[in-house]
């Protein structure tokens, strides 16, 4: 298995919630001859075999009943491993504590730069004016 990590822990967090809360999934999900990685697996397979009928990607209700449907059956041919990487589409909800840290972040990220383009600028040689060449005064024929 070498879906993202970040797909294993949002697979993981909801069997592990769906496990706390239902009871009659808490058994399936108990069973010792299953584990996440064959779980991960099966889903990839599926979704592979989808994509090759022309249709790319899944919904989370959709993995997440791929999931369910591994834990609930015995006999379940998992497949091969398949080496891909996997795009979790889900948003990231911060703590106010985390959203202050984040802004501040972002805040001396930005004063940084904007200071870097000033000494940057500072840093130039600034140019000379160009001296102003003289023509040397030639005599007219009145001035004798």
């Amino acid at each position: 298995m070498k879906g993202t990590e970040q797909f294993k822990q949002t697979i993981k967090a909801y069997l592990d919630e769906r496990g706390k809360t239902d009871e009659l999934f808490a058994v399936s999900y108990a069973k010792e001859n299953k584990n996440l990685d064959d779980c991960i697996t099966f889903v990839l397979n599926q979704v592979m075999a989808i994509c090759k009928e022309g249709g790319c990607g899944m919904t989370d209700d959709e993995v997440y009943s791929l999931c369910t449907h591994y834990y609930d059956e015995d006999n379940i041919e998992v497949g091969k491993a398949v080496n891909c990487g996997v795009i979790v589409n889900h948003r990231v909800e911060l703590t106010p504590e985390e959203q202050a840290k984040a802004r501040e972040k972002a805040l001396k990220a930005y004063q940084d730069e904007e200071l870097r383009k000033i000494q940057q600028r500072n840093s130039r040689p600034k140019p000379t004016p160009k001296a102003v060449r003289q023509e040397p005064e030639q005599p007219s024929l009145f001035d004798f």
